[in-house]
């Protein structure tokens, strides 16, 4: 599997994390761990299909998929390519009007939220496209042509970048006093701009911080307690939920992106 990344343009930046081509040459599976960030990705060769509970259900050529606690296998055939756009936590508010909270843990077809014939357009040039530099700039005159006059909701960027600070590690109600916000009006802002709740969103940076630690300076036992887990079933639960894999066979063999 081939993955490049690139960097959006000046005007994108703000709401675009980057943009990945991921080509696959041969059939294979891949382990995509939870992210605190909403996707959309237009597959322009091939076939690629996420598997579960021994079932493989075909992506559609254009998707959008919400923020997700739990990990998903991936399967690509021979001679897939993908572009992935990964937007900024706060970011994809700006080019859709629909409640993003309620794709939470959901991968479906983007015309569920945009025109047919426009996706359509899109999926015809990039697969004219000669390289990926063309294909780049289909997708950002693309996003270009939707983003309008969006105001930053300054209160949630400064949530999403407390909880990033804490690691996941704060209680929501005192996040919500420190920002002198009542506790419901809280979360909803945050759920209407990040797609989840700040409690849901909290978990997954406490859980990305834990696995990136790979057991590097201390027990695994001591990074869940620092993490804030006092019984080790419920830490063992949830990290095999965001990674499919129990924390000693995770930890032989950590292949995912």
């Amino acid at each position: 599997m081939r993955i490049e990344e690139y960097i959006p343009t000046e005007l994108l930046r703000p709401f675009i994390k980057a943009y990945r081509i991921v080509e696959s040459e041969v059939e294979m599976t891949n382990r995509i761990l939870p992210g605190t960030s909403l996707v959309v990705a237009f597959r322009y060769k091939g076939q690629v299909s996420y598997l579960s509970d021994d079932r493989e259900q075909l992506l559609p050529a254009s998707t959008i998929s919400g923020l997700r606690k739990s990990v998903r296998l991936i399967h690509y055939l021979q001679d897939s390519a993908t572009i992935v756009v990964q937007f900024k936590e706060t970011g994809a508010k700006a080019f859709f009007n629909e409640p993003l909270y309620e794709l939470f843990e959901e991968s479906i077809s983007l015309d569920a939220f945009i025109k047919r014939n426009t996706i359509e357009i899109i999926e015809e040039q990039l697969g004219e496209a000669q390289n990926n530099i063309q294909r780049i700039a289909i997708i950002e005159q693309f996003l270009l042509s939707r983003l309008d006059s969006h105001k930053p909701d300054r209160l949630i960027s400064a949530a999403v970048e407390i909880i990033h600070s804490t690691k996941g590690a704060i209680r929501i109600k005192d996040l919500a006093d420190t920002l002198y916000i009542s506790n419901d009006a809280f979360e909803k802002r945050f759920r209407k701009t990040v797609g989840t709740s700040p409690k849901q969103f909290s978990s997954i940076i406490r859980m990305e911080a834990i696995v990136r630690q790979k057991q590097q300076a201390e027990s695994l036992a001591g990074i869940a307690f620092n993490a804030g887990y006092y019984d080790q079933p419920h830490f063992n639960k949830d990290f095999k939920l965001f990674t499919g894999q129990t924390p000693s066979a995770f930890y032989k063999s950590p292949n995912f992106w």
